[in-house]
C-alpha cells in the first residue's frame, strides 16, 4: 500500500489528481469447571475442576449450570462496559456456534443474525468481549507496522519507525481486540472518514479517520443492518471484502486498512436486505426465541441477577469463560494445518449444485466454515460430518427464486429462437 508522510501534518493521506451445535474442538491439557452447584433452592458449593474434552461440552455443560440466587447487592457508581457472559446465554446454539466460528476464521466472511427482537442477538454478540484474542496494534499515527516493512521496504513507512526498526525497537504493542459498533444515525463521513472540522477552521486539508478503519483487526458490530441507507451498508461491504479502502476528498487521498469481522442483525418484520448485501455476510443464522418454559425462565433469572448484579454472574463464568478463550486460541493456531480432501471438496460442490446456488461466495463459506471447525475439533482434516454441521449456516438463504424463474425464462426464449433461427435460416 503507497503512503506519503507530511511532517507538518500527522495524517496518513498523500497528494492526488484525482475501497444445532455449538462450537467445539477438543484441546488436550485444557482445564474445565465442573459445575458442582445444587438447585436455585441450594446454596452453591466450591467449583471443581477436571479435564475437559472439547469445547462443545463445556458449553453444553454451562448451558445449564444454575445461578447462585443469593449474590450481594452492590453498586459501585461507575459507568463500565460488563458485557453479559457469553457462556451464560441459554440455549442458542446455533447463534452461538456461528459466532466461535467466525472468531476462529475471519475468512469466513461475517455473520447475519435474523430474528424478532428480545431473541439474544446483540447481547451474544457484545458477550464476545471477553473471547475476543490479542492483537498487534501499531503505536504510530500513520498506522506503520513490521508487516509494512517486509512488503515494501523502510520507505513504505514514516521516518520515524523506519528510524525505530533500524534501532530494534518495536513498531506495534499487544492488546485485545475490541467490539467497535456502527451507530444507526452514522453518516458516510463517519463511516469511512473524512475532512477534519478544525482543520478546515483554520485552512488546512486533514483527513479523519472513520469508524471502518477504527475497526482494523477488531469486530464491527452492525445493528438493524437492513434499516442502513445503502451507500453506507456497501462502502461497509466492499471494505470488508478488500480488507482496505480509499478515501477521497478534494486534492487529497488516504488509504485505510479495514481488516475486521462484521457482524450484522436485522428483524425482518422492519424490512429485508437486498440481495447482494445478503450474498455478503458468510453465515446466516434464523435466530428463535426459546420454546422451553424451563430455558425461559432460566434466562429470566440470569437476566435478573445481571441487571442488579453484573460483577458477580460474571465471576460465576470467569472460570468458563478463559477455558473457553484457552480453546479458541489452541483452534486459531491450528487453522492453518487444516486442509480440505477432495473428497469433501467434491462432496460440497455437488450439495451446492443440487440446492441450485449460482454465487462463488457458498464454496468459500462452506469450506471456511468446515476448516474452523474442524480446526475447533482439534483435527487438521474435514470430515464430511464437519460440512454436515456447518451447512445450514453457510448456504441458507442463499439460493434465489428470481434468478431460478429468470434463467428458466431466457432458456425458453433461447430454444424459441433457435428453433425460429433453424426454420428460417437452413444451415
Amino acid at each position: 500500500m503507497e503512503k506519503k508522510f507530511d511532517d507538518q501534518e500527522p495524517e496518513k493521506i498523500r497528494a492526488s489528481s484525482a475501497n444445532p451445535p455449538a462450537a467445539i474442538g477438543e484441546t488436550p491439557d485444557i482445564m474445565e469447571v465442573q459445575d458442582s452447584k445444587g438447585p436455585m433452592d441450594q446454596s452453591p458449593q466450591e467449583t471443581l475442576v477436571t479435564t475437559v474434552h472439547s469445547l462443545r461440552e463445556l458449553i453444553d455443560r454451562v448451558s445449564g449450570k444454575p445461578i447462585s440466587p443469593d449474590l450481594p447487592e452492590e453498586d459501585y457508581g461507575l459507568a463500565e462496559a460488563l458485557p453479559f457472559p457469553f457462556l451464560g446465554i441459554v440455549g442458542q446454539y446455533e447463534m452461538k456456534l456461528a459466532l466461535l466460528l467466525s472468531l476462529i476464521n475471519p475468512l469466513i466472511g461475517g455473520v447475519l443474525l435474523i430474528g424478532p427482537r428480545g431473541t439474544g442477538k446483540t447481547t451474544a454478540v457484545r458477550s464476545l468481549l471477553a473471547l475476543l484474542p490479542e492483537i498487534q496494534r501499531s503505536t504510530c499515527f500513520y498506522g506503520c507496522t513490521t508487516e509494512d516493512i517486509e512488503t515494501g521496504g523502510l520507505d513504505a513507512v514514516c521516518p520515524n519507525c523506519a528510524r525505530k526498526y533500524s534501532e530494534g525497537k518495536p513498531l506495534t504493542v499487544t492488546e485485545q481486540a475490541r467490539l467497535v459498533e456502527l451507530p444507526l444515525n452514522a453518516k458516510l463521513d463517519d463511516v469511512v472518514g473524512g475532512v477534519n472540522e478544525r482543520a478546515a477552521v483554520h485552512e488546512r486539508m486533514r483527513l479523519k479517520r472513520g469508524i471502518l478503519s477504527q475497526a482494523d483487526q477488531n469486530i464491527l458490530y452492525v445493528d438493524e443492518v437492513n434499516l442502513l441507507a445503502d451507500d453506507i451498508v456497501d462502502a461497509i461491504l466492499d471494505a470488508a471484502a478488500q480488507g482496505s479502502y480509499t478515501v477521497r476528498r478534494g486534492p487529497v487521498t488516504a488509504s485505510y486498512r479495514a481488516r475486521f469481522i462484521l457482524v450484522g442483525s436485522m428483524n425482518p418484520e422492519e424490512g429485508n436486505l437486498r440481495p447482494q448485501i445478503m450474498d455478503r455476510f458468510g453465515l446466516r443464522v434464523i435466530v428463535h426465541g426459546l420454546t422451553d418454559p424451563k430455558e425461559r425462565l432460566e434466562a429470566y433469572e440470569r437476566a435478573r441477577i445481571y441487571r442488579s448484579r453484573p460483577r458477580q454472574l460474571i465471576s460465576q463464568y470467569s472460570n468458563e469463560m478463559g477455558l473457553a478463550r484457552s480453546e479458541l486460541e489452541s483452534a486459531r493456531s491450528l487453522l492453518p494445518k487444516v486442509h480440505l480432501s477432495a473428497e469433501v471438496a467434491q462432496a460440497g460442490i455437488h450439495l451446492i449444485q443440487e440446492i441450485g446456488i449460482d454465487s462463488l461466495r457458498a464454496e468459500i463459506t462452506l469450506f471456511e466454515a468446515a476448516r474452523a471447525y474442524a480446526a475447533a475439533e482439534n483435527r487438521e482434516t474435514i470430515l464430511l460430518e464437519d460440512l454436515r454441521t456447518v451447512t445450514p449456516l453457510a448456504l441458507r438463504l442463499r439460493r434465489s427464486p428470481f434468478m431460478s424463474q429468470y434463467f428458466s425464462e431466457r432458456n425458453q426464449e433461447d430454444e424459441e429462437l433457435n428453433s425460429t433461427i433453424h426454420r428460417l435460416i437452413p444451415s
